[in-house]
């Protein structure tokens, strides 16, 4: 609907962000990934459940943001009425974030390191290219004779 004039979902965050959070970003995921190289299959093992637990940049402002929208009806219905104000402007970021990528809090968590998913995943595939996930997808090792559901598994482990 909106094509050609949004950026695209995977680089609507990071478009709007400033380069030295995303450069700070990718150089962290680097460092991990060569650290957890060096100390072997356990290291990773052990991040690769971190990046399970990991909370990406939309479950963050989700989170965030329906903490604030209870919280101020609730101060709303409650205390005063001009506490509605908040979940309005709450409603009003959300809906920037979804079609711009950026909303007030975004600097602020990306400031902190918090990541997009497809970060989070650049990261985990290459900690299971580093493990070998990849390499036994197949008997063959011509890419065009994997099977579909060989690459998923590994993709999946």
């Amino acid at each position: 609907m909106f094509a050609g004039i949004l950026p695209s979902t995977s680089e609507r965050v990071p478009i709007n962000t400033a380069d030295i959070y995303n450069e700070r970003i990718r150089q962290d995921a680097e460092r991990r990934v060569a650290q957890c190289a060096r100390l072997g299959h356990s290291a990773i093992d052990q991040r690769l459940q971190e990046l399970d637990a990991e909370w990406d940049i939309e479950r963050t402002l989700e989170a965030n943001a329906a903490s604030i929208v209870m919280i101020t009806s609730t101060l709303g219905l409650l205390v005063d009425r001009r506490f509605f104000f908040f979940p309005i402007a709450v409603g009003g970021f959300l809906l920037q974030h979804a079609m711009q990528g950026w909303c007030p809090p975004l600097p602020v968590l990306r400031s902190m390191g918090v990541r997009t998913e497809a970060e989070i995943d650049e990261e985990r595939y290459a900690l299971k290219a580093l493990r070998g996930d990849f390499a036994a997808t197949s008997s063959s090792n011509q890419p065009g004779n994997r099977s579909p559901s060989e690459a998923l598994a590994a993709a999946r482990r």
